[in-house]
């Protein structure tokens, strides 16, 4: 379920990475205790790993491929040198400490890298590549979540140029994809997809009759 959120705003002169750290720091002084914070590797940066890390929160984030890393704390190569096994490996992040680096492989041949980091180092030792799948499929389904509340609640359409108006938008699309989840959830729907397919059939249905009844005069 989304908590939190920021419109960008070029006026207020922040970064994506400074938002990200405000909606952190706003969402801890509410109460919310996450068990693991996920992003992707445009929020890797060193400042954001370092407040995670401060604030004694593990991680799951993708990394670029030319990450600065090291095994041995001394000799730093980029991540997509390593010989990474399938359960991963520890490694020195440059400038902030002991991870456990995965790699994946997808159909294309590309390759992507990610680096898991909890407060115990001990707990680090012992990640199997079971919990990175566990996690990583978490991972995922905020990158669904975004592709969702764009297709299916129009947060990217609008025909409206007001602050006010844009902030109402942003709004109604993130309560529309809630009651979506709230839906599922529920087992009310299948899945988020199922409304708007059955909307569209019936309409197409509708569509089809209403001019084979004007075409060949049949009775409703």
């Amino acid at each position: 379920m989304p908590v939190n959120y920021r419109i960008y705003n070029k006026q207020e002169e922040k970064t994506k990475n400074d938002y990200l750290r405000e909606m952190i720091n706003e969402v801890l002084d509410w109460g919310l205790k996450p068990k693991t914070v996920t992003t992707d590797a445009w929020y890797s940066s060193q400042e954001n790993l370092k407040l995670l890390k401060n604030k004694q929160l593990g991680f799951l984030t993708g990394v670029a491929k030319n990450r600065s890393c090291s095994v041995d704390g001394k000799n730093f190569t980029q991540v997509q040198n390593l010989e990474i096994p399938e359960d991963g490996l520890i490694v020195y992040l440059k400038n902030f400490g002991q991870v456990r680096v995965f790699r994946r492989s997808f159909k294309n041949e590309t390759s992507r890298y990610y680096i898991m980091y909890t407060p115990e180092k001990d707990t680090l030792k012992s990640i199997s590549r079971t919990e990175f799948k566990e996690l990583h499929s978490i991972h995922w389904g905020i990158e669904c979540y975004h592709r969702a509340i764009k297709q299916l609640c129009g947060i990217g359409q609008f025909m409206v140029r007001t602050t006010e108006a844009i902030k109402t938008h942003f709004f109604s699309a993130i309560r529309a994809f809630t009651h979506l989840e709230l839906m599922r959830a529920e087992d009310l729907i299948e899945n988020w997809y199922e409304l708007q397919r059955n909307l569209s059939l019936q309409v197409a249905r509708d569509f089809i009759l209403e001019h084979l009844t004007q075409k060949f005069n049949l009775a409703a």
